[in-house]
């Protein structure tokens, strides 16, 4: 059954804080917000919706838990007339980990709420100061303490390149979304835009976005993570939409419209190289999951001329083997056509 979210975005409503990356209204194209919209966004998605479809509504782009309580309730309210009548199957929403408290949890358990997707960035207190992101590490171990023993699930959304981030903070983030007991988890490369105090950092030299290569290396580094533990990452890189690329909104960055499939396809060539346990040759052939061949071969074939500069193979054959998993690998060297 296909599944897909009837987004409402809330851009900033909820959130006192300005984090020095943040603009929502650019990002999500939504200047202010309507309410009473709601219901025609609803509808306009449902209108379209095919059969053996799976909905949710989901409040994104503000911290949902953080808004006036009384609004809040109403749009809960409304989402949950979809979900009695059977249009939708529940309710998600995006907040910040120092909006989930005991009396947010009381109130979300009176709905049909599928997901709290949490804001979480980074678990590096010195990162989270300098972002200006106004909660801390330990507001989001006690955030998933609380969804947990609520039995809420949650996703752990993090960002890679940071100012002031390391590589190892980022495996650290994830390796905590993990421990905490998150269900999937978001992997967001740090863009620059207009309108925020990271393009005023920008400018003045203090910090320096990483390229599409950093930005997909890293993310890659931060997948591994996430696959080995068994935690699904459910979206690489910013929703794309027209304002992301526009003068007016786009500054600096790794933003990059496939950048979540170059981020797979890294992934599959440092696995391929580790499978290779000194296999020469050749030829070579290489096993993948079913519909990953062109994430194996990689964008313009970069991952396949790689092996052949690197290791001297003179043809790769690919093959696709349903019995195998996401980002599973299997190698054979090949002579004559036969696998040896």
């Amino acid at each position: 059954m296909n599944h897909i979210n009837i987004p409402v975005f809330i851009p900033h409503l909820g959130c006192p804080n300005q984090c020095i990356f943040c603009n929502q209204r650019y990002i999500s194209g939504a200047e202010k917000f309507e309410e009473n919209n709601v219901k025609n966004i609803i509808e306009s998605v449902l209108s379209t919706v095919r059969e053996n479809t799976e909905c949710e509504i989901a409040f994104f782009g503000g911290s949902f838990t953080g808004i006036d309580r009384a609004l809040m309730v109403k749009l809960l309210d409304i989402a949950q007339g979809y979900v009695n009548d059977g249009r939708v199957t529940g309710i998600r929403m995006s907040t910040r980990p120092d909006y989930i408290n005991k009396d947010i949890i009381s109130i979300l358990k009176k709905y049909s709420v599928s997901i709290v997707e949490l804001g979480i960035q980074s678990m590096n207190n010195d990162v989270l100061d300098y972002l200006k992101r106004g909660h801390t590490s330990e507001d989001t171990v006690r955030a998933a303490e609380l969804l947990n023993k609520a039995n809420i699930p949650f996703v752990g959304q993090m960002m890679i390149g940071l100012p002031t981030a390391s590589s190892e903070d980022e495996i650290y983030c994830a390796e905590q979304i993990c421990k905490l007991g998150a269900v999937a988890s978001r992997i967001y490369p740090t863009v620059v835009f207009n309108n925020t105090a990271l393009k005023d950092v920008t400018l003045k030299g203090e910090y320096t976005p990483l390229s599409v290569e950093e930005a997909v290396n890293r993310s890659s580094d931060v997948l591994d993570v996430f696959l080995k533990h068994g935690v699904e990452c459910i979206r690489i890189g910013l929703c794309e939409s027209d304002n992301l690329h526009s003068d007016d909104t786009y500054f600096a960055g790794p933003n990059h419209p496939s950048i979540g499939e170059m981020v797979k396809s890294a992934l599959y060539l440092k696995r391929i190289e580790a499978c290779l346990d000194g296999k020469k040759g050749e030829n070579i052939l290489l096993i993948c999951p079913k519909g990953a061949t062109s994430q194996v071969i990689g964008n313009k074939r970069k991952n396949t001329d790689y092996l052949r500069q690197k290791y001297g193979f003179k043809k790769i054959h690919v093959i696709e083997d349903e019995r195998l998993k996401s980002f599973d690998i299997e190698i054979k060297a090949k002579e004559d056509g036969r696998c040896i």
